[in-house]
């Protein structure tokens, strides 16, 4: 089954141009469920709501080098557990469902650390989402204080990334 989005799109058009509501495909162990939202009071169309679920095998898969469910480097289990308690932090979540990456490559260093002091735009992370490497940047500036997710390990939508504590 081909789950690109020209294929959700083509799918998108059916639900346009007919009477019909919903569709939902499974093949492979790979689900696409694409509903038609009812007009508004006012004739309105409100947007599509398309649900994307992978097979197990297709979450856990990460890019070439990168193994699929890494063990955690010491350095990454010290920098996650020295969060300091305290009200004024901010979330950083994820905008989208896919797979967290801390560097841009499995050889690179990291983004960013616990503890590092980040200014607006800063880029902290990526999330793959079907095979679109996304890169999460900073809305605030603050300093990293927790790392909430291990490399290499999916993430949902508005999941915890990053605790910053704000300057």
């Amino acid at each position: 089954m081909k789950t690109d989005l020209n294929y959700i799109k083509k799918l998108l058009k059916i639900l346009e141009s007919g009477d019909i509501n919903e569709i939902e495909i499974e093949e492979e162990g790979t689900r696409v469920k694409v509903i038609k939202s009812k007009p508004a009071e006012q004739q309105v169309m409100q947007p599509h709501m398309v649900t994307y679920a992978a097979p197990p095998q297709a979450i856990s898969a990460a890019p070439a080098a990168a193994p699929s469910l890494p063990a955690p480097k010491t350095e990454e289990k010290k920098e996650t557990a020295a969060a300091p308690a305290g009200d004024n932090l901010i979330e950083i979540r994820s905008p989208i469902v896919g797979t967290f990456y801390r560097a841009p490559s499995p050889n690179a260093d990291p983004y960013v650390q616990v503890g590092q002091q980040v200014q607006k735009n800063t880029i902290l992370c990526i999330i793959e989402a079907m095979k679109l490497m996304n890169e999460i940047e900073c809305e605030h500036e603050g300093k990293i204080v927790k790392i909430m997710v291990e490399n290499g390990q999916p993430v949902e939508y508005n999941q915890v990334l990053f605790l910053v504590e704000p300057n």
